[in-house]
């Protein structure tokens, strides 16, 4: 019987390393910032239950891949687990209370879903921050297995991810090299930024700046020395008048990135602010 899950401390997750941070405590923590009274045993439930139905039929099954099959059939024919193509910046689909409960995500919230599962059923699935659209792979004797969790699990030839990554590195299909590069395993770290990105992108685009700053402070909770977080933050509290909080995030920005390309605008914005002038030259 499993233990109850509990989620991670926001303070203690700097000090973690990428194999001791906890991938769907962490992001149901995130969700906890605008779902206070979310219950996580009640998500932690839900995923061991579609392990436990998959659990017999997936024993049988003799190759990972075919394994993968019989859980993305379950997962997204039989539950019904969807990219939401209508809403997709819908702040809803990064949560992932609000994905359990609807059934409905953007990429990364629902290759979580995915991942959780597999890896309780001993299969190494690993999430992918491939340029756009996030993905899934599950290596294999031959390679890697590369599906696309915001369309069902489907799984991508190298014809095609070569395709989509060119859109994202002007024009240019990558070589194999740097292919398998891209298609390196994401850290827990790194997926759990994203999201908070992601969500940051959101909010910045509705103006909603409170949301904004706190996803911004959430990034700098994993990576303190996340630097476009650092600026993001500023520039939230800067529409916040939060003053005080604009000035000394911005000023740490531009010291440390004194040769950026926003570095002169931020300069000048803190001009404006009465920030120090010795910070500005």
């Amino acid at each position: 019987m499993q233990d109850r899950m509990t989620l991670p401390d926001w303070e203690s997750l700097a000090e973690l390393d990428d194999e001791s941070l906890p991938l769907l405590p962490t992001a149901l923590l995130i969700a906890r910032d605008e779902y206070p009274a979310l219950d996580p045993g009640v998500y932690d439930a839900t995923v061991q239950a579609h392990v436990e139905h998959l659990r017999a039929e997936v024993d049988t099954i003799p190759s990972a891949p075919l394994k993968m099959a019989a859980i993305n059939r379950h997962l997204f024919d039989e539950l019904g687990y969807s990219g939401d193509h209508d809403e997709y910046y819908d702040p809803r689909n990064s949560y992932l209370n609000q994905v359990f409960e609807r059934r409905l995500g953007n990429p990364i919230s629902l290759a979580l879903v995915q991942m959780e599962v597999a890896r309780r059923l001993g299969i190494p699935l690993d999430g992918v921050s491939f340029p756009g659209h996030f993905l899934v792979r599950l290596p294999m004797d031959e390679g890697v297995l590369v599906m696309d969790p915001f369309n069902g699990g489907r799984p991508l030839g190298v014809d095609e991810l070569r395709e989509r990554a060119s859109s994202h590195l002007g024009g240019l299909a990558p070589d194999d090299q740097v292919l398998a590069q891209i298609l390196d395993p994401a850290p827990s770290r790194a997926i759990l930024m994203r999201m908070l990105r992601n969500l940051h992108g959101v909010y910045a685009e509705n103006k909603q700046w409170d949301r904004a700053a706190r996803s911004a402070d959430r990034v700098l909770k994993l990576a303190p020395e996340s630097d476009d977080a650092l600026r993001d933050r500023g520039l939230a509290y800067l529409h916040l008048e939060y003053l005080a909080g604009a000035r000394r995030d911005l000023g740490r920005y531009v010291q440390r990135n004194p040769g950026a390309s926003d570095t002169q605008a931020l300069r000048e914005k803190l001009v404006d602010l009465g920030g120090p002038r010795t910070r500005l030259h």
